[in-house]
């Protein structure tokens, strides 16, 4: 790690499988990576929720389905403390109800367990970044997912909520539904990077949610998109 600045610290990384295999290969898999560090191992969600307070990692990668607890739960408790690291679910499903209902709770994006590991690295980097790993095609499969007989209720309700946002706001608010990142969201409204932080910031203070894909979600609950 020799040559990193206190700015350019190794992500902190914990990772959370039920499956020691699993867990072994996500660990050999950073062990090239320069800047990501493993900090530390869960397997259950039990043992999520105490590493997550003794360890202070920046990302989890965390298994949906494990014993004692599983991930859905545990993300949900990790994510509800202050300085929460970002959580990213692992499954060998492209979605399933456990996963949408992590999303709800706060996770960032999911990940198949068969990724390359070039996808697995970048997810980690871009979510410790602040960013969603969800492309437009996945969160529209979400929201197909979870759709119901209630969706009037719920596209007024989601509707209620997005007007304590300014104009602006809600102009970013639609490019987080379309999976957009800072870059793109800056390239397509003419902002700053630091302009597009400071935006997505405030819509996610302002509808008390706690990442971009819960925005993402709430956008397509309105059926703005």
């Amino acid at each position: 790690m020799a040559g990193l600045t206190a700015e350019k610290r190794p992500i902190r990384l914990a990772i959370v499988d039920d499956d020691a295999m699993v867990r072994g290969a996500l660990r050999l898999l950073f062990r090239q990576q320069a800047d990501i560090e493993v900090v530390a191992e869960a397997e259950n969600g039990v043992e999520a929720i105490q590493v997550a307070a003794a360890n202070w990692p920046d990302v989890m990668l965390m298994d949906v389905r494990m014993p004692q607890l599983d991930g859905m739960l545990a993300t949900q408790r990790i994510r509800s403390r202050p300085a929460a690291p970002q959580i990213i679910m692992l499954t060998t499903f492209n979605v399933d109800e456990y996963v949408v209902e992590s999303l709800r709770c706060g996770a960032s994006g999911f990940l198949l367990k068969d990724s390359e590991p070039h996808e697995i690295i970048a997810a980690v980097r871009r979510v410790s970044a602040g960013e969603s790993m969800l492309s437009p095609a996945v969160i529209r499969k979400v929201v197909d997912y979870v759709a119901d007989p209630a969706a009037g209720s719920r596209r007024s309700k989601a509707k209620a909520k997005l007007r304590v946002l300014t104009d602006r706001e809600h102009e970013v608010a639609i490019c987080l539904g379309d999976g957009s990142s800072n870059a793109e969201i800056g390239a397509a409204l003419g902002m700053s990077l630091p302009t597009v932080k400071g935006h997505v910031s405030r819509v996610m203070a302002k509808l008390a949610l706690n990442n971009r894909v819960q925005v993402a979600i709430l956008v397509h609950d309105a059926e703005l998109l």
